[in-house]
């Protein structure tokens, strides 16, 4: 074949493509994406427009994200015990915290309780806390300046990694919790005030750990506690164990041991309601074991390290849940077990679950009104906390081959904030603290977010806190 053949052949053929982005539409999928495409009826061939093809379509790249990260200087690796240094910081591009309308007093009676002898945070959200990342972060900030240690609540069958304690137990147990969709609901939904409980069943198998067998028999189960040494250092101080638990109804023997040493024998109040075991030790253990022996598991809702006075504040990470799992709980349990511990503080963090699922603003405006009105659920049973709401950070999805922010999430931000200023709760806009639109892109590229465009890595993790921490503390101290 000639040469000009070949040529004129690849022209025609070019010029056919070229030709088919002038038919090519933008089409509007669930969740208010669009693509780019030829249509035919419901069949969607994707297909760049001219704009699309001559590059006119392409996402604005955000310039902000890196003066962001600036602002929050370099956490990785940086254990911070003091107050941020304000004279080497330009806080004017820093995103503030925004406050209910009409209440000026709130940062100052955050204050008041942060100085108290104790205050305990409760700080509940999504799979972004898993692991202790942004509480961890958070918490070792606020203990260095107010006071306090410990790691707080830990579950006591480990599902995902915790980096603020060791806990292990004997190959029985089981986790229930109340926002898994894949579990049946417990009969009386009481899963406490973490939302979860863990029960032991059947016989353990001895374990190799002749610690965590010591005093054991072939009819009983463990809980093993053990500082974390890969934590914050104030995370590893801790001398107040509670062990929390429920519907005890037949006799159950507890026999807690630190080394050698017996510090308690006793048995669980089989009475079927809420109560706390707690154990009081000169020290950090570094070593705590629970023994059980009994033919019945109780519930137990969770233990807490805690220091004797100061800040706690305890890490309540909820993978795949979106804040509606609140009023769903047993109240009775719900408050029997705050009056024990006493929050004062409430952080809720949610609404990234749900992004990726909302296809028009009804939908946004409807959840909105459905998370608002299961914290008012928390509040009616604890009272007197104070609130703070964190908004989901930013999230990407693919659209004609660009990861771009998902086009409902800046309005799921505002109505959010709308939704606090109204209840009489604090917002912090993380979505616009990262950057806002298409930011998400910017912090992959960094190291600070996972490849899935919607989780922190651990480096992004400290530094998002460390953004939420230094907002908090400029209020707190004006």
């Amino acid at each position: 074949m000639k040469p000009w053949k070949i040529a004129l052949f690849i022209l025609m053929v070019m010029g056919g493509l070229l030709l088919a982005t002038l038919f090519s539409r933008t089409v509007v999928l669930p969740g208010m994406r669009s693509e780019d495409g030829l249509t035919g009826g419901k069949i969607l061939i994707k297909y760049p427009t001219l704009n699309t093809f001559l590059g006119n379509g392409a996402p604005a790249i955000n310039t902000r994200v890196d003066s962001v990260i600036t602002l929050a200087g370099k956490p990785d690796g940086e254990l911070r015990t003091s107050p941020p240094d304000f004279s080497s910081i330009d806080t004017a591009g820093l995103e503030r915290i925004a406050y209910p309308a009409g209440d000026p007093g709130f940062p100052v009676r955050l204050r008041v309780l942060f100085e108290g002898e104790s205050c305990r945070i409760l700080h509940y959200g999504d799979s972004q806390l898993e692991g202790d990342r942004i509480s961890g972060y958070l918490r070792q900030r606020l203990q260095a300046i107010f006071g306090g240690s410990g790691p707080g609540f830990i579950p006591v069958k480990q599902v995902y990694e915790q980096m603020a304690a060791h806990v292990t137990v004997s190959d029985n147990w089981e986790r229930l919790a109340a926002f898994d969709p894949t579990q049946e609901p417990v009969s009386d939904k009481n899963y406490g005030l973490y939302a979860s409980l863990s029960r032991f069943t059947g016989r353990a198998a001895m374990t190799s750990d002749s610690s965590a067998n010591a005093g054991a028999t072939a009819n009983s189960t463990f809980i093993r506690i053990n500082p974390s040494f890969s934590s914050y250092p104030a995370l590893r101080r801790f001398n107040t164990i509670g062990l929390h638990y429920g519907n005890a109804n037949s006799p159950v023997k507890v026999v807690v041991r630190s080394g050698d040493s017996v510090v308690n024998e006793t048995a669980l109040i089989a009475d079927g309601s809420y109560h706390c075991l707690e154990i009081r030790t000169g020290g950090t253990p570094e070593e705590l074991v629970f023994v059980f022996e009994g033919g019945s598991s109780p519930d137990f809702y969770g233990l807490t390290l805690d220091g004797t006075k100061g800040i706690s504040l305890d890490n309540i990470a909820m993978r795949g849940a979106s804040g509606t799992v609140f009023s769903r709980l047993n109240p009775a349990g719900f408050k029997a077990m705050a009056g024990r511990l006493n929050p004062q503080i409430l952080i809720f963090q949610y609404g990234g679950n749900t992004v990726p699922y909302m296809n028009d603003s009804a939908a946004i405006d409807d959840y909105t009104r459905y998370l608002a009105g299961n914290i008012r659920w928390v509040k009616r049973q604890i009272p007197d906390a104070m609130i703070l709401f964190i908004g989901p950070g930013d999230m990407s999805t693919m659209v004609n081959g660009n990861m771009v922010t998902y086009p409902l999430l800046p309005y799921l931000d505002v109505k959010l904030r709308e939704a606090c200023s109204r209840n009489g709760w604090a917002y912090w806009s993380m979505f616009r603290a990262m950057g806002g639109e298409n930011a998400m892109p910017a912090w992959v590229d960094q190291g600070l977010a996972a490849t899935d465009y919607t989780h922190f890595s651990p480096k992004g993790s400290r530094l998002i806190a460390e953004l939420f921490f230094t907002s908090l503390y400029l209020d707190l101290m004006r």
